[in-house]
């Protein structure tokens, strides 16, 4: 920037962004001094490097506000844990299960632990047959991420929640049997 820039000649860019040409570091200086403006290199890399007129002060200020807004405007990935254990009752299964859906539909991602104790992880498949039996439980709200893995004494599996449009159909407008029977579209053969 300013006094810092080390080339002799420069490409030269206004403020609006239109090429003045290859200028002279001195000439450029003069030049930036006479507008008030500050020289900033924006190509170091470039033959000669491209150096731009511009109030230095505003454009930090202005990307400052941008990544502000960027921020505000990032959606956060939020990752719930559900904890199960392969001897799990069906009442409790179901509980969890609810769970799951509730976290699903909020937006959330779940990740579904199967913990193993003692001679448990002797029989994974225990765990992995609990785990399919709840992804095709929730298959309506969420799918598979990744699928279940065991590593050491737990087995993970995480779902992510499903991104669906909502169209007519899903709004409410279904044709009941009787409506469809008595609609236009289909005429009855005749023999």
């Amino acid at each position: 920037m300013n006094e810092k820039i080390r080339a002799k000649e420069v490409r030269l860019v206004d403020p609006s962004g239109g090429q003045v040409g290859i200028k002279g570091i001195d000439e450029a200086r003069w030049l930036a001094d006479q507008l008030g403006l500050d020289l900033v290199e924006v190509a170091p890399d470039a033959r000669p490097p491209v150096v731009r007129l511009m109030d230095y002060g505003k454009f930090k200020y202005e990307a400052s506000v941008k990544a502000r807004e960027a921020r505000k405007n990032q959606t956060r990935t939020v990752i719930k844990e559900v904890q199960f254990r392969p001897k799990i009752a069906s009442s409790d299964f179901d509980v969890k299960r609810k769970r799951v859906e509730k976290f699903l539909q909020h937006g959330d991602k779940v990740k579904v632990v199967m913990r193993f104790r003692g001679r448990e992880v002797t029989h994974p498949e225990l765990g992995r047959d609990i785990l399919q039996r709840l992804e095709n439980a929730v298959e309506d709200y969420g799918t598979v991420e990744t699928s279940p893995r065991l590593d050491g004494r737990q087995m993970t599996m995480v779902l992510a929640p499903l991104r669906r449009q909502r169209t007519k159909a899903d709004s409410g407008s279904k044709a009941t049997p009787s409506e469809k029977e008595a609609s236009p579209e289909t005429e009855p053969e005749e023999e």
